[in-house]
């Protein structure tokens, strides 16, 4: 399992600080949570924040672009070091030619789908993806319950991928992970675990972070 924390749920003002507890916690990347006010309500990382962070940090950025006619932005994410990026298949006319777009960009490229698209609906893209965000809140805000009906569409897509001989594509799953579901996670297929409130909430990120992932391994041992 790989552990994403989502700096949304840092303390914005210090930033720098929150990529220095995601190094010490021993995370394997950084969530990013891309907002444009329109395709969800709030506001927020812009390109020159992502820009910032990648100089900040040796851990990869893993930036969601949660916003609307993504192609608009998607170079701009590309140039600021974004190392894997997420479009919403809700959000985006013509996936193929986007997901094309952000390999020659030098990232992994992702699809992100909300809780009510069924992952079948990804089928004759999988071959083009690297990985597959599945959201197990509706995508905007900081703090939700998990959602556990996620947990069937995350064994589901399993299912396909291994049918298709996939299995180097990544699920990923972002929204109320934390110590007392993430192995239920885990045990459905997920392989990369976002987790926000459940790490920057805690009194001790760090520590949070490395009892997140005892706390799967242990489970699912």
């Amino acid at each position: 399992m790989k552990l994403a924390p989502s700096i949304l749920a840092a303390d914005l003002a210090d930033l720098g600080g929150a990529l220095r507890l995601c190094e010490n916690g021993g995370a394997d990347l950084v969530h990013c949570d891309v907002m444009d006010g329109r395709f969800v309500p709030n506001l927020t990382f812009g390109i020159p924040v992502i820009a910032a962070l990648a100089q900040r940090t040796r851990l990869p950025l893993d930036v969601h672009l949660m916003v609307e006619s993504p192609e608009r932005l998607l170079d701009g994410y590309l140039e600021a070091g974004a190392a894997w990026i997420s479009v919403h298949q809700e959000a985006v006319l013509h996936l193929d030619r986007l997901l094309d777009r952000i390999r020659r960009g030098g990232a992994r490229a992702g699809v992100a789908i909300n809780p009510a698209t069924p992952v079948e609906t990804l089928v004759d893209c999988l071959d083009g993806l690297d990985f597959v965000l599945l959201m197990s809140v509706n995508p905007g805000f900081a703090g939700q319950a998990f959602r556990a009906r996620t947990l069937d569409k995350a064994r589901r897509l399993r299912t396909l991928l291994v049918q298709r001989g996939l299995d180097h594509v990544a699920i990923e799953m972002d929204g109320g992970i934390g110590l007392d579901n993430v192995h239920l996670v885990v045990a459905a297929g997920v392989d990369v675990c976002v987790a926000g409130s459940a790490v920057f909430g805690s009194s001790d990120p760090a520590a949070a972070m490395r009892k997140i992932r005892q706390q799967a391994r242990r489970d699912a041992a």
